[in-house]
């Protein structure tokens, strides 16, 4: 018993790379490397580590691997089109990579986090939101009869939207269009919002792209940056974003391009 554990363990050790192989195909092996790499990704995703789930991961990666032997046995990989996809998939990996790679060598500081939210709420200083009502109509004269019947008090605001307003969405609503900046809307929208008194109808239709507005402008507040710990996220993404643009161009002046 003792000699045979002894030749036992004498095999192990003459042919350790044997056991590091998940399956061997055609003599190409599936290593235990690439076997735990593919796993970890589908678990990333929101898969559960299971025995279950390598088994499926090996009867995938085998399934690839005979298919793409026979195709390279076809010279399929050497076709241009084929060896095109090819080449910009490879090319693709490698941005990928080379992008993380700076993103984990280039992490960004709580200072540079903070000065990016200083900027971007200096931004939105003095700005506001307003409390808006419309009914959207596609004749002048139509929108002048409506706005005098308003002004005369013989039809209220929300019954006239949700009659006659081409605007299906905020017709519906009573023509209300919520709290929004006046900057999300089309110029001459967001001029008459901006100069109307707060609590009054237009003067007069005002004419856009899609129609005649009458507009009622219900409120007005200075608006609210959130704190930071609110938008941390967001503003990283935005740094970020910018941080590899900055990167990209840094490259594209130091290549030699003719």
């Amino acid at each position: 018993m003792k000699r045979l554990a002894i030749a036992a363990l004498s095999c192990a050790l003459a042919f350790p790379l044997a056991a590091q192989n998940v399956a061997t195909v055609n003599g190409q092996a599936i290593t235990q490397q690439q076997f735990d790499d593919f796993v970890a990704l589908l678990v990333e995703q929101g898969a559960s580590d299971s025995p279950e789930l390598r088994e499926q991961v090996k009867q995938e990666m085998t399934i690839r691997l005979v298919a793409t032997q026979e195709a390279e046995a076809l010279g399929l990989n050497k076709k241009p089109d084929v060896a095109q996809e090819l080449e910009l998939a490879r090319q693709g990996i490698l941005v990928r990579a080379l992008l993380s790679d700076y993103i984990a060598k280039n992490p960004l500081a709580d200072k540079d986090l903070q000065a990016e939210y200083d900027r971007l709420k200096a931004a939105e200083a003095d700005q506001k939101e307003y409390k808006v009502k419309h009914i959207l109509l596609k004749e002048e004269d139509e929108a002048k009869k409506l706005l005098a019947d308003l002004k005369a008090k013989k039809i209220s605001f929300e019954a006239a939207a949700k009659d006659k307003s081409i605007d299906p969405g905020s017709g519906a609503q009573g023509g209300d269009l919520g709290w929004a900046p006046n900057t999300i809307y089309v110029e001459e929208f967001a001029n008459a919002v901006a100069e109307q008194p707060k609590g009054q109808l237009s003067a007069e239709p005002i004419q856009s792209q899609f129609g005649w507005h009458i507009i009622q402008v219900d409120d007005v507040r200075d608006i609210t940056f959130p704190a930071l710990e609110e938008v941390k996220p967001q503003v990283e993404e935005l740094l970020r974003q910018k941080q590899l643009t900055d990167f990209q161009n840094s490259l594209m002046e130091k290549a030699k391009i003719q």
